[in-house]
């Protein structure tokens, strides 16, 4: 019997709509962090009678503010596509990130894939092409997850996939 290696077909990308959920879904997200931390840092502020860091949040001017939250969705990106292969807005939509041979992105791959979303216009390059600049500059893909899986165990039914 021929040993056949997996590869990620088109068959298996997500679609423009899965993509365009999964961009606004984490963009909620990490806008949702960015509230919480600013309001944790003021609540702790009223309660220990502390207000330099509360002072600091509501001083930050907008350009601050906007680079805050880079910060943020850097972490956000780079921990759970890291550590999981996917984000919140991932799991909702069923999809995750691979490599080109069904493998887990490494360290590296994932470093570049969320710089890469720090382009300008990048988030709409998925909207032109299959997939996006953060993907192809990354070489990662964005599956459907329930068909990777099966696509994958029938090509080597032996193969642990961990997901």
């Amino acid at each position: 019997m021929e040993n056949k290696k997996f590869t990620v077909t088109d068959d298996l990308l997500a679609s423009k709509e899965q993509r365009f959920l999964n961009f606004i879904i984490d963009i909620l997200i990490v806008y949702v962090i960015e509230i919480t931390i600013g309001t944790t840092l003021n609540i702790i502020g009223d309660l220990t009678n502390s207000y330099a860091a509360s002072n600091w949040v509501t001083s930050l001017s907008p350009i601050e503010n906007f680079f805050f939250g880079l910060i943020i969705l850097f972490f956000y990106y780079g921990l759970t596509e890291m550590y999981f292969s996917r984000t919140f807005a991932k799991y909702f939509t069923k999809t995750l990130v691979v490599k080109h041979d069904g493998s887990k992105p490494n360290m590296k791959s994932i470093i570049i894939r969320t710089v890469s979303r720090l382009i300008p216009l990048e988030p709409f390059s998925f909207l032109i092409a299959a997939r996006g600049w953060h993907d192809t500059l990354s070489v990662t893909y964005v599956v459907k997850k329930h068909e990777f899986i099966a696509k994958k165990k029938l090509l080597d039914p032996s193969d642990e996939i961990v997901v």
